[in-house]
């Protein structure tokens, strides 16, 4: 509990004050903003080495796709990784909920640095744009694009099936898809205490390339992740 406390009493400090610190940026570059975007991902590595005496570790690092566009394909069980990829790759653009750019100050720097959002189950003009909007970023920036294909934080030992979208996307784009798998749920979860003395496994799978159909591709990506995460159980 005592940990527990102490971990978020420092992280959220210094999220508040990378937050305070780059306010200035907003009318700056962007890449001004991205190199804060990272330094929240090395701060909230640090809190959890030091605080909660975490152990993480980064498997597969060979397998980043290099030299072409890719975007990527991770689980999803914590706050950790929205965070901690941002150290990874190269300022990855997120795919992510609308109501996530309604968050005061944090919902501007998910703008600034070009995060694509889309409202759930609905049709929108902002919706039917949303693939022009993403093949713009990979055809003109070198930044890969990041979604979580199971829609939202999931308990560690939950296996809901992959959301169709990340498909359309694969289909869309024709470009190569980095699986990636996070086991951050049994460290921080997305309800209840955060755990010590544990290990937070980032496992950067094989990429799958373009060209499959996207039902052969959704169950591809669907297995080859979950296989990874029973692995890391």
């Amino acid at each position: 509990m005592i940990k527990n406390f102490v971990f978020s009493i420092f992280f959220f400090s210094g999220i508040i004050l990378i937050s305070i610190i780059f306010l200035p940026s907003f009318f700056l570059p962007q890449k001004i903003v991205l190199f804060g975007g990272k330094l929240m991902g090395y701060w909230t590595g640090f809190c959890l080495k030091i605080f909660l005496s975490t152990k993480i570790v980064i498997k597969g690092e060979n397998s980043i796709v290099k030299d072409k566009n890719f975007f990527i394909a991770a689980s999803h069980q914590s706050m950790f990784e929205t965070f901690y990829l941002q150290t990874i790759f190269n300022s990855p653009v997120f795919i992510l909920k609308n109501e996530l750019l309604l968050i005061p100050i944090f919902g501007w720097y998910l703008k600034k640095i070009g995060s694509i959002s889309i409202k759930r189950n609905k049709v929108t003009k902002d919706n039917l744009s949303f693939f022009s909007d993403i093949l713009n970023i990979t055809q003109n920036s070198k930044r890969p694009l990041i979604i979580f294909p199971q829609g939202t934080r999931v308990l560690p030992n939950e296996r809901p099936p992959f959301k169709k979208g990340v498909s359309r996307i694969y289909e869309e784009l024709k470009i190569h898809c980095q699986p990636v798998a996070i086991n951050s749920g049994f460290v921080w979860p997305k309800k209840g205490l955060k755990q010590s003395q544990k290990t937070i496994t980032i496992t950067i799978l094989k990429p799958i390339p373009p060209g499959l159909a996207k039902d052969e591709f959704l169950k591809t990506l669907e297995i080859e992740i979950y296989r990874e995460l029973d692995s890391l159980n």
